[in-house]
């Protein structure tokens, strides 16, 4: 049985595209993600961690592939709190199906299906993009494409909760506020600067999209009374923090190694 995985992203700021096709933004990708082994199976049947569960973009994409299979999905990420788990998930399972059914599949076929399933299920506009290929990477509109840097910066964080996806991208006020706001945020985006700097822009654009709970609210105003800077992962109710140590329970770092296949069990 093949296993696959992909690593965690989040992302700090974006915008929707016009077209409906996904998004612009910035994001990068986490050490910690979502491994999938895949077995062929009668009908589709997806286990989290254990459980069963349904997980609509991993039971769409294998569907959009014309298999089905029993998927386990083992996670290092919070689900469901702007770490990018189903596109992790949902990527990495395509990369195990390729493996498990002999696809061969090409890794931009493999990583368009994922994406097409995430659109579709309302869980994410660009994850995949990032965890295909890790570090840290944007598309800042402008027709300047997707670009991709090497870093390894240290970042801490507390997730308290989780925001659905889908009711924020499934909302035009809240999407309104997004566009306009993410639109202001990519335009001051340097790769070159320090990550503290862009979180200052990046929780700007937070606030501006009302998305901030009391709870983020607190965490944000802890890291800055200690010297650092944070913002909120989009979309889930998890601060982020660089520039700081000890101040948040969690931590992990930037990855510069993308999604691939582990092994046959």
């Amino acid at each position: 049985m093949p296993t696959a995985y992909a690593p965690g992203s989040v992302t700090t700021v974006f915008a929707p595209r016009e077209d409906g096709e996904g998004s612009f933004g910035v994001s990068f990708a986490v050490a910690d993600g979502v491994r999938a082994t895949v077995e062929p199976a009668a009908e589709t049947a997806v286990r989290l961690d254990g459980e069963a569960t349904d997980f609509e973009p991993v039971e769409g994409v294998l569907d959009s592939l014309g298999v089905a299979a029993a998927v386990e999905l083992d996670a290092e990420i919070p689900v469901g709190r702007g770490f990018g788990a189903s596109g992790a998930a949902t990527l990495a399972t395509t990369l195990a199906a390729d493996a498990a059914f002999e696809l061969d599949l090409s890794r931009e076929e493999a990583v368009g299906a994922a994406h097409r399933a995430e659109v579709a299920a309302g869980t994410g506009l660009g994850d995949v993009f990032v965890q295909d290929r890790a570090g840290l990477a944007w598309n800042a509109g402008g027709g300047g494409g997707r670009n991709r840097v090497e870093r390894d910066d240290r970042i801490e964080y507390v997730s308290t909760g989780g925001i659905a996806t889908e009711s924020v991208l499934g909302d035009e006020a809240s999407m309104a506020r997004v566009a306009d706001a993410g639109t202001d945020a990519l335009a001051m985006f340097d790769p070159e600067d320090p990550l503290e700097e862009w979180f200052g822009t990046a929780w700007a654009f937070a606030r501006r999209t009302g998305l901030p709970t009391p709870a983020v609210e607190e965490a944000v105003g802890r890291v800055a009374e200690a010297g650092g800077a944070a913002t909120m992962a989009m979309v889930g109710e998890t601060v982020l923090a660089a520039g700081v140590e000890g101040v948040l329970p969690e931590a992990t770092r930037i990855t510069n190694e993308g999604a691939r296949l582990l092994e046959r069990t």
